[in-house]
């Protein structure tokens, strides 16, 4: 019971923390101070205490977006185990659960973008959905790995089965899924080189191009539901890239939670040292992704 309750606080508290880092790790990079760690916190707080403006050219659907979205992301978080722990909610074949319920929340944020009728946010729905429909495969065939080598189609089972034995019997072929998880984590969180999360150059924005039309807490759901999915699609990262566990129920809680936290300065120095990416290039580099997962999956089945 203990560690339902510390699963279900440490997801709900824990995603702002993440972009703070990143954040602050990112100004580092730029010889700037940069805003505090707690600065989202701040953000959401602001936003859930103001009103919502709705154009009158907007149905339900606009509205139903950020709802559903958090929404389907706070039961995927559900699914994840986190610390070495079993997720509250387990069952047979939860994994492809767990990948569709991201879809579920991408579906709804691209039409309220399209809701809005501005070619603008329709100019990046359609750039979300072509990242997508590249990133998926990816997932999959990572997850389809992953469960061989556990033998179990439960996400819970297939996340805390990896062990250091795994990585020294199959080495090769978890180097590959840790590769590929990394670049599926920037895609679908659209960090650099995907996505610019803090600029408004129409060139560059995908995620943020299709929530200019929200405000108040609606927006402050958004801003929420992008910390939470960074925090989700990190649990299943850390889980495969360093399956540490002590026996210790606590122990195992401070180590999640610092490699958490690691992971936040990881993608904060990627992303200032890729911010050159030529965009041209992230097609072939989620294709890249793909191919990796695909061979860390032969290399398990053959």
């Amino acid at each position: 019971m203990i560690d339902i309750i510390i699963h279900c606080t440490v997801a709900l508290l824990l995603p702002p923390l993440l972009l703070g880092v990143i954040g602050k790790t990112k100004a580092a990079f730029a010889g700037r101070v940069g805003a505090p760690y707690l600065q989202p916190y701040y953000d959401l707080i602001k936003l859930f205490q103001k009103g919502s403006v709705f154009s009158e050219t907007t149905t339900w659907v606009f509205r139903a977006g950020p709802v559903v979205t958090l929404a389907a992301t706070l039961f995927a978080a559900l699914l994840v185990p986190l610390g070495r722990h079993g997720a509250p909610v387990s069952f047979s074949g939860d994994m492809i659960l767990f990948a569709y319920l991201f879809g579920l929340s991408r579906f709804f944020t691209t039409i309220a973008a399209l809701d809005t009728g501005s070619s603008f946010e329709g100019m990046g729905a359609a750039r979300e959905v072509t990242f997508s429909c590249l990133a998926e495969p990816t997932l999959f065939f990572a997850l389809i790995t992953l469960a061989r080598m556990s033998k179990s189609l439960t996400l819970s089972t297939i996340l805390t089965s990896v062990t250091p034995a795994i990585w020294l019997a199959a080495g090769a072929s978890m180097l590959l899924l840790v590769g590929a998880l990394f670049i599926i984590l920037l895609a679908e969180n659209c960090r650099i080189p995907f996505d610019d999360p803090n600029t408004h150059l129409e060139l560059t924005m995908i995620h943020e191009v299709m929530v200019l039309d929200h405000s108040g807490p609606a927006f402050g759901m958004i801003l929420y539901g992008a910390a939470l999915k960074l925090f989700v699609l990190g649990a299943v990262f850390v889980n495969v890239a360093l399956p540490v566990a002590t026996g210790n129920t606590f122990a195992d809680w401070a180590i999640f939670i610092i490699a958490m936290l690691g992971l936040a300065v990881t993608i904060g120095v990627v992303e200032s040292v890729m911010a050159r990416l030529r965009l041209v290039r992230v097609p072939q580099l989620l294709v890249g992704a793909t191919i990796l997962s695909a061979f860390a999956m032969i290399l398990v089945l053959r």
